[in-house]
């Protein structure tokens, strides 16, 4: 279990990427680099002495970068691996390896993927392929610490061996680093490191941070510009302000401004009046009745005030007020007793509360429209009602 701790752990730190720290690295890029390795033998692998257990080494490694991707290196390591010495007599081979890989570096550097050969001279040999994770992080612009995990597969016998190695690489070359790849996305002349701004559209004026330095294009920038909302095409003087006279101070000059007492709160369009947003508002009643009655039990209820209120409010809404009864008795009486229900609470707002009875309907739809089927006390009491709605469009101020 330790071991698999030890390889899983070195795999891990490989891939625990700290962009802080992520430098992309040019071609021509070389390094050399000395190293310590902790060595995880397949347990089924023989040797004239016993089976491999795990075992360690040293040993050092010359790289070369062609590509800012790929690079390849060269590897000579001296191993000392145990023998189990309870299989039979004797403790370790030592020996040497030699490797030969290809590199392939991610983007930033995060990490790197490789594979390729090795051979181990112990008191056999064996020739195995290659293949694992690493990462150099740096510790200044040519030192950086080498981390790595490899796993070997014999062409022999089949035999899985696992590595991790610790190590300190020096890189020399044409150049050691070079900053990341950056670019102008929006194609406002700043490079997107500095673009603060980065979607500006195309073909606007920006200042040194990538930004709309005249926000409302009237040749001022926004730096110096005393009145940054003046309407597109209106003649300004040095401090972005109309030439013309302007009242009530809301951008647009006396001379094309319809409305020149508009509140300085208002938002208003190229006319200078006040802009307004429309939305819906809306207001819902229910009310229930006694069994066979079509009596407002409580004409001043709460509920009725505040959808009376809003008919009030917005004198322009017109409500069709909607009867029901419950399924219990005759069909007929029961659309006759709905209808009743209706016109009684019509009879409500107009005598209660003064809404003009031109804006009022009174319907009945009987038992047609139950809320609740069941044949229970429950169901006949909610179904004994009567129900309203009212919506009306509402403009109110933008502001600035």
């Amino acid at each position: 279990m330790l071991k698999k701790a030890l390889i899983a752990s070195a795999v891990t730190a490989a891939f625990s990427l700290q962009p802080a720290l992520a430098q992309e690295a040019p071609a021509n890029d070389k390094w050399i680099a000395g190293f310590a390795q902790y060595y995880n033998a397949d347990s089924s692998k023989p040797d004239p002495a016993g089976y491999f257990d795990d075992g360690h080494g040293y040993g050092g490694e010359f790289g070369f970068r062609f590509e800012p991707e790929w690079a390849v290196r060269v590897e000579v390591a001296r191993q000392k691996i145990d023998v189990d010495p309870f299989r039979t007599s004797g403790s370790e081979e030592e020996g040497n390896s030699f490797g030969l890989d290809m590199l392939y570096f991610l983007e930033n550097d995060a990490a790197y993927l490789f594979g390729g050969l090795r051979h181990q001279a112990l008191e056999q040999s064996y020739r195995a392929a290659a293949a694992g994770v690493g990462k150099h992080w740096n510790l200044s612009e040519r030192w950086k610490v080498v981390t790595e995990a490899t796993w070997f597969h014999d062409f022999g016998q089949g035999y899985n061996d696992f590595g991790v190695k610790l190590g300190l690489a020096y890189y020399f070359g044409d150049s050691v680093s070079t900053p990341q790849r950056d670019g102008d996305a929006d194609g406002d002349g700043v490079l997107d490191s500095r673009d603060q701004c980065s979607n500006t559209p195309m073909g606007t004026s920006v200042d040194a941070t990538g930004c709309n330095n005249d926000s409302d294009a009237d040749g001022v920038v926004n730096s110096v510009d005393q009145c940054p909302n003046t309407p597109r095409g209106t003649a300004v003087d040095s401090q972005g302000c109309a030439l013309v006279k302007d009242s009530d101070n809301d951008g647009v000059a006396n001379s094309i401004d319809a409305c020149p007492n508009t509140p300085a709160t208002d938002k208003v369009d190229a006319k200078g009046c006040t802009v307004f947003a429309e939305h819906q508002v809306s207001v819902v009643l229910d009310v229930l009745f006694a069994n066979d009655s079509a009596v407002v039990t409580d004409p001043r209820d709460a509920k009725i005030v505040e959808f009376a209120e809003f008919m009030n409010r917005y004198d322009h809404t017109d409500a069709t007020i909607e009867g029901h009864s419950s399924a219990v008795g005759d069909a007929d009486y029961n659309m006759d007793l709905s209808q009743r229900r209706a016109q009684s609470f019509v009879d409500v707002l107009v005598n209660t509360y003064g809404i003009n009875r031109s804006r009022l309907s009174a319907v009945g739809y009987g038992e047609t429209q139950l809320l609740d089927e069941r044949n229970v006390a429950e169901a006949h009491r909610v179904n004994r009602r009567i129900h309203a709605k009212v919506v009306a469009q509402v403009k109110e101020k933008e502001t600035r």
